[in-house]
């Protein structure tokens, strides 16, 4: 039975869906083997994002969407309709896809790739993993890896968030040496905070106007809690500034940064304000050493990036095609061994079985040269017994695709029209 991938993503379902069958990641390994127990299989993988949810194994579909439905207390028949289903190579074909970021919400996006490894260590570890998806994963990594390495597909940003972190590690050469301030509590900071921390940025500071908020968003991020009102005692500790809050006035202005340049003796500071309305007065930007950036200049980096990506995700495509064709036929071929194995055993067998009747034959005085012709007409019709019921019955049916294949595996001319003559006739 082929790789089967069972999953549910961003383009097959609103969020009111896919929360229903998510699953947290402490409860994936619990989740693992109530699976295998239910389905009676023994290789199987989860992967559960906020995007999408994915099944990996070696199964049959309508079993598994029913176990997925059953274990969540979904609709089956609302399940249905928003899953979809891929099996051998497109089911390959597809993890690579997802590995390489080709099928994300933000294209290229870089941290699914790690997703995707730890619900393999996790799949691993609850001892799901057997020689299918241990190779199929050990492919994917190494298709995503050279994605990565002769494309662009992840070197441009392509959203706000991220091309602001993209912008600052233009400034600066160590991002890991640099402190963060980061003004506001919502979704946009928070998604700008991971990518700090992704670029080794290890200070943060959280300001917002409800120390709360602040404090909830700092505990996640192992960074310091502060209140706006704080901003100027500690802005000269800044290097980094990156603002999105919904206030209708600026929170900070020309004479406060001034300040802290004083204070700073003058090193350099980066600045992006993503809010609208600005959070960061306009005259900010007039002043050395500040690099002051707004959401429009963003949006240059952004619509770069995704022109960029788009062009790379042609390469990207082209190189998952070839190695998902490839890995199916190395797997094939994997099958053809183990066939090719019990065919040279049957033949084997046959032959020690000819040969032991010849030898006993001999010892009770038998004419050897009568006993080598016997072992020689009895071991060739043994051996060509199957092919030769199999040509007589594809003749006799007129089907000439299963003569060409008989007649090719047997050594003979793959034209099948010699013998159907002879049948017309």
């Amino acid at each position: 039975m082929p790789i089967l991938v069972l999953g549910i993503n961003h383009d097959s379902a609103p969020i009111e869906v896919r929360e229903r069958v998510a699953f947290a990641p402490e409860l994936v390994p619990g989740a693992l083997a109530a699976a295998r127990k239910a389905l009676d299989c023994k290789e199987l993988a989860i992967l559960s994002t906020c995007n999408r949810t994915e099944i990996y194994g070696q199964l049959e579909p309508g079993r598994l969407l029913e176990w997925l439905a059953d274990y969540h207390q979904v609709d089956l028949q609302q399940l249905e309709k928003s899953c979809y289903c891929y099996t051998g190579e497109s089911a390959v074909r597809h993890m690579m896809r997802v590995a390489c970021g080709l099928d994300s919400l933000v294209l290229g996006e870089p941290q699914i790739l790690g997703q995707i490894k730890s619900a393999y260590a996790v799949a691993r570890d609850s001892g799901s993993v057997g020689s299918l998806l241990h190779s199929t994963f050990q492919q994917v990594f190494a298709v995503a890896k050279k994605v990565r390495t002769e494309t662009a597909i992840g070197e441009n940003p392509v959203s706000v968030a991220y091309a602001a972190v993209s912008l600052a590690s233009r400034i600066f050469t160590d991002l890991s040496q640099q402190k963060a301030l980061l003004i506001g509590a919502g979704e946009t900071i928070e998604l700008v905070a991971r990518h700090l921390l992704e670029q080794g940025v290890n200070q943060l500071i959280v300001a917002n106007r409800t120390l709360s908020r602040a404090q909830q968003l700092a505990d996640n991020l192992d960074a310091e809690a502060i209140l706006l009102a704080d901003i100027p005692q500690h802005l000269p500790r800044a290097d980094i500034v990156i603002s999105s809050t919904a206030s209708q006035l600026p929170i900070l202005g020309k004479g406060a940064v001034e300040t802290a340049l004083k204070k700073r003796r003058h090193r350099p500071v980066f600045m992006v304000d993503i809010a609208v309305p600005r959070d960061i007065e306009p005259q900010v930007g007039q002043l050395d050493d500040v690099y002051l950036y707004t959401v429009d200049d963003l949006r240059g980096v952004i619509d770069e990036g995704k022109r960029s990506r788009e062009k790379a995700a042609e390469a990207a495509h082209t190189i998952v095609d070839s190695a998902a064709a490839e890995f199916m036929r190395q797997y094939r071929a994997l099958g053809a061994v183990d066939s090719i194995r019990s065919y040279r055993r049957r033949a084997q067998e046959i032959g020690s079985a000819e040969l032991e009747r010849a030898l006993a034959q001999l010892e009770k005085g038998g004419d050897p040269r009568r006993l080598l012709e016997q072992l020689t007409r009895s071991l060739t019709n043994k051996l060509i017994h199957a092919p030769t019921v199999s040509l007589k019955r594809a003749t006799a049916e007129g089907d000439l695709e299963r003569l060409r294949v008989v007649r090719e595996v047997i050594g003979l001319d793959p034209s099948p029209n010699a013998e159907l003559e002879k049948k017309d006739g």
